[in-house]
C-alpha cells in the first residue's frame, strides 16, 4: 500500500492527512494471466492502481484485436468513459501476466468524494493528464515514423519488450507485426 499512498499524494495531490484513509478504500484484486479487469459493455466505474503485472486495453475491429494501451506497475487503469460518466465500458482490459491491482470500486469512490473536499479538482486534473497522454500519442502517430515510435517506446519502456507479447506492442504502436519485426531486426544489427 505504501506505493499507492505515495502515488495518491504525489500524482493525484490528495492531502497528506487524508491519503491513508483514501488508500484504505482500495481493495487488492489478483488477476491471473488472461483474466479480465473490465469487459467491454460492463457497467463499471472502477479505478485500479497496478501494483504488479501488465494489463492490456483493447477492442476488436472486424476480426482484428487492436491494443490501445498497455499499463504496468505504477499506472492507474480504468475505462475512462465508464469511470467518469457511469456508462458501459468501451474497452476490454485484461491481464497479460499475473497481476495485482488495487481497486477503488464505485461505492468506495462515493466515499472518496465525501472525504476529499477538493476531489472534483483532483479528478479534473487526472482526466486532463489522461487527455494529454492521448494527445501526445496521437501526435506521435501523426509525426513520427514507425521506427521512431518503436525507438521512443523502447527507450522509455524497455520492460514492456521483455514481458508483453510483441504483437500487442506492435498493435499499440499502430503497425503490423511484420513491420515491427523488420524494425526490431534492423535495430539489433
Amino acid at each position: 500500500m505504501q506505493e499507492l499512498t505515495h502515488h495518491l499524494q504525489s500524482y493525484l495531490g490528495i492531502p497528506t492527512h487524508l491519503v491513508r484513509e483514501v488508500a484504505a478504500l482500495f481493495r487488492l484484486q489478483k488477476l491471473s494471466r488472461g483474466d479480465y479487469f473490465i469487459r467491454k459493455g460492463q457497467h463499471t466505474g472502477k479505478l485500479g492502481y497496478i501494483r504488479s503485472g501488465y494489463l492490456r486495453v483493447f477492442d476488436t475491429h472486424g476480426n482484428k484485436e487492436i491494443t490501445q494501451w498497455i499499463g504496468y506497475q505504477g499506472y492507474f487503469m480504468t475505462d475512462l468513459h465508464a469511470f467518469v460518466f457511469q456508462k458501459r465500458a468501451r474497452w476490454n482490459i485484461n491481464a497479460l501476466t499475473d497481476t495485482e491491482i488495487l481497486v477503488l470500486e464505485e461505492e468506495a469512490l462515493r466515499e472518496v468524494r465525501q472525504l476529499v473536499p477538493n476531489w472534483n479538482e483532483i479528478e479534473k486534473s487526472f482526466i486532463s493528464d489522461c487527455f494529454i497522454t492521448l494527445e501526445n500519442r496521437v501526435f506521435s502517430h501523426l509525426s513520427l515514423s514507425a521506427e521512431e515510435r518503436y525507438l521512443q517506446l523502447f527507450e522509455h519502456n524497455k520492460d514492456l519488450f521483455l514481458h508483453v507479447p510483441l504483437n500487442y506492442i506492435a498493435s499499440m504502436l499502430g503497425m503490423s507485426p511484420e513491420t515491427f519485426s523488420r524494425i526490431r531486426n534492423k535495430i539489433r544489427t
